[in-house]
């Protein structure tokens, strides 16, 4: 099981380079993509007007490392030649780079011409805790707004996908609501319910769901059993899995700049990884995004 970021860095090593397409790659993004080639994680495909990021490569450590363009002077075609050099098996990952996150978004999810597989994406923020040293992963932080239950199953089925390929085996999961009892005025608890029940058939196979639970009751075992909870996931849980997006999103922004903790991310739903520009996600944290992505490759791009 892995437990940390440079676990994650170290693992997707042993793998071997990815290759990486960027569409009009930036400065920042050059020096990142510097880092992640000399780590020996990919090989970029740098997709942009050539004479513009030969003169960007000039300056970076990727002028002495392995790397391709692709000569694409209409800002119109870019992303839509990035997405079909995945299409294509020429690259593996799909990163951002300066194109429009919403133009990203709806090309990556086009159902004829994009990377969309089934019938929703997700995001995973993934954060790296100290004591005890563990991984834990917080969803949806990003994509879905008001998820239905069957939207949440698969949410959660994503999350699962994930953790599995971190070596996380049998998975505790915290499905969150506002109060840890069943009230029939709160959708979230009856939800969280729902999935707990769901999990207690193994319909989630070894992953054990509690809930609903507050976020003290998930993060204390003694202050579940106040309330008069006992479970194995209390205190120790895995996955944290959010009501919607307005939670998931502010819990991740408060963990980043409230609490200092590193994070990294992970969309999935996607044949192949793509990887985003969040406000929220350092540096540090994107090469983990990149060392992520890079272990979900050859996995069905989401980790099935």
């Amino acid at each position: 099981m892995l437990k940390s970021f440079n676990g994650i860095i170290e693992a997707a090593k042993e793998g071997g380079a990815k290759r990486l397409v960027i569409p009009a790659a930036t400065k920042m993004d050059m020096k990142l993509l510097g880092k992640a080639a000399g780590a020996g994680l990919v090989i970029p495909l740098l997709v942009g007007d050539g004479k513009v990021i030969e003169d960007m490569i000039e300056e970076t450590a990727l002028k002495s490392l392995k790397y391709e363009i692709v000569d694409e002077k209409d800002p119109d075609k870019v992303l839509s030649t990035s997405i079909q050099s995945i299409r294509e098996g020429r690259a593996d990952i799909l990163m951002q780079g300066s194109v429009n996150h919403q133009a990203l978004m709806d090309a990556v999810m086009d159902a004829k011409n994009g990377l969309r597989k089934g019938k929703l994406m997700s995001f995973i923020s993934v954060f790296q805790l100290l004591k005890p040293e563990k991984l834990i992963l917080v969803t949806d932080t990003f994509i879905n707004n008001s998820p239905t239950l069957a939207d949440k199953q698969l949410i959660l089925e994503h999350a699962l996908k994930l953790a599995g390929i971190l070596g996380i085996d049998t998975p505790k999961v915290a499905a969150l609501a506002a109060i840890e009892q069943i009230n029939l005025n709160i959708p979230s608890t009856l939800d969280a319910a729902i999935l707990s029940k769901m999990s207690e058939r193994k319909q989630f196979g070894k992953a054990i769901v509690e809930g609903p639970l507050d976020i003290d009751c998930a993060l204390s075992e003694a202050a579940a059993a106040r309330k008069g909870l006992k479970s194995i996931v209390t205190g120790n849980v895995d996955i944290y899995l959010v009501p919607e997006v307005d939670t998931g999103h502010l819990l991740a922004e408060a963990l980043v700049f409230f609490g200092k903790m590193e994070t990294a991310g992970a969309i999935m739903g996607t044949t192949n990884p793509v990887i985003l520009n969040l406000p929220f996600v350092a540096d540090e944290g994107r090469i983990v995004e990149i060392a992520i992505a890079s272990l979900m490759c050859g996995k069905g791009g989401d980790g099935a």
